[in-house]
């Protein structure tokens, strides 16, 4: 029973290190630059612009945007949904407090699952009589 436990805690804690945090990071790299382009757009009311769109195998085309009020932001999944600038903002800003609220709650859950760990190994200690172990 402790060593499945210990294979949930070594798993969950893998989970948090190699997928929640990194997304974090790269979800908050994006969302920042997403952030300050519209940010610079409003500070200089650009309403229309060109740029360069990828059209996949890192070949771009020249793209004319009439109307660059409205933007299209991924939001997962192969969606995208389109946004006013204000409103992408508050997406970005949501989106970034519901990932490091996820760490959060794994990082309770594991601290949680470890805690569960010592208190079961602890009272099978006490149950073979054996002496406490040293603590480093």
């Amino acid at each position: 029973m402790d060593t499945i436990k210990q294979e949930k805690v070594r798993r969950f804690e893998e989970f948090v290190d190699r997928r929640l945090k990194p997304d974090l990071v790269h979800a908050i790299a994006q969302r920042s630059d997403l952030r300050i382009n519209i940010e610079n757009l409003e500070k200089n009311s650009v309403t229309n612009l060109k740029t360069l769109v990828n059209l996949g195998s890192e070949v771009y085309m020249q793209a004319n945007v009439p109307d660059a009020t409205h933007i299209f932001v991924d939001v997962g999944l192969g969606f995208h949904v389109e946004f006013t600038w204000s409103e992408a903002l508050n997406y970005i800003s949501a989106r970034e407090e519901k990932i490091a609220r996820q760490i959060e709650e794994y990082t309770r859950l594991i601290a949680s699952i470890k805690a569960q760990i010592k208190m079961v190994c602890e009272g099978i200690r006490e149950l073979l009589q054996l002496p406490a172990e040293p603590a480093y």
